[in-house]
């Protein structure tokens, strides 16, 4: 589904975040990208969403090449992809429904399907009964559920995830990783951004390894 072809990206500091990067990512993959801080994880993501061109080589998501998407098509494309950060930013001086219903009254949805939409949100990630409250009386955890809850609210095809548990307690971050499963069971393919090897070497899913802007090969029995 994502094909990425000797993808190179550097900043104009001089820095060269990625480095030649060839990934295949199926649809329907639960895929780890792993690594220092630095290594170029977040910036791979920032590119598969198009919040940053790459400075060479080829991005083709869904069969269509992005270097080709012009800026007027560019939030089409991002409308298929839900993003989640370690720090959710949601609004304070919004109820959580609120905060979810947002990327869709952007899109100019009608009330009814946003309600509908927003519900069933709140219902899969287990927050349906603090819909009216603000956000500032959630724990962490359920903070980042509302963030999880607002990515997924658009039914996208793919969702990014840079560093969802970072700022979570062992036992939190299990209940987020075990809610994005359930999300790649009906259908969401999935690319996660961690360093958090203890948690996610419980899972059999892929993992990629990027170290100085580079993928490393796998260690001896390394998930592959």
């Amino acid at each position: 589904m994502i094909q990425l072809e000797n993808v190179r990206k550097r900043y104009i500091s001089g820095h060269e975040a990625l480095r030649g990067i060839n990934l295949s990512i199926n649809r329907e993959e639960m895929l780890f990208l792993t690594g220092h801080s630095g290594a170029g994880k977040s910036t791979l993501l920032k590119l598969i969403a198009l919040l940053e061109r790459p400075s060479s080589g080829k991005i083709i998501f869904d069969e269509y090449d992005l270097a080709l998407l012009n800026d007027k098509h560019i939030p089409y494309h991002r409308r298929r992809i839900g993003i989640i950060f370690q720090n959710p930013t949601l609004l304070e001086d919004q109820s959580v429904f609120a905060n979810v219903a947002l990327p869709l009254q952007v899109s100019g949805y009608p009330e009814a399907e946003i309600q509908h939409r927003v519900n069933a949100s709140l219902d899969l990630v287990g927050l349906l009964d603090k819909a009216k409250r603000s956000p500032i009386v959630l724990s962490g955890g359920e903070q980042q559920r509302v963030g999880i809850a607002r990515a997924i609210v658009s039914r996208p095809e793919v969702i990014l995830a840079d560093e969802p548990t970072g700022n979570l307690d062992p036992a939190l971050s299990q209940d987020i990783m075990n809610l994005f499963i359930r999300l790649n069971q009906v259908g969401i393919t999935l690319i996660i951004a961690t360093h958090d090897l203890q948690l996610i070497n419980r899972f059999k899913h892929r993992q990629i390894e990027l170290k100085d802007g580079k993928i490393i090969p796998p260690h001896t029995g390394a998930n592959t």
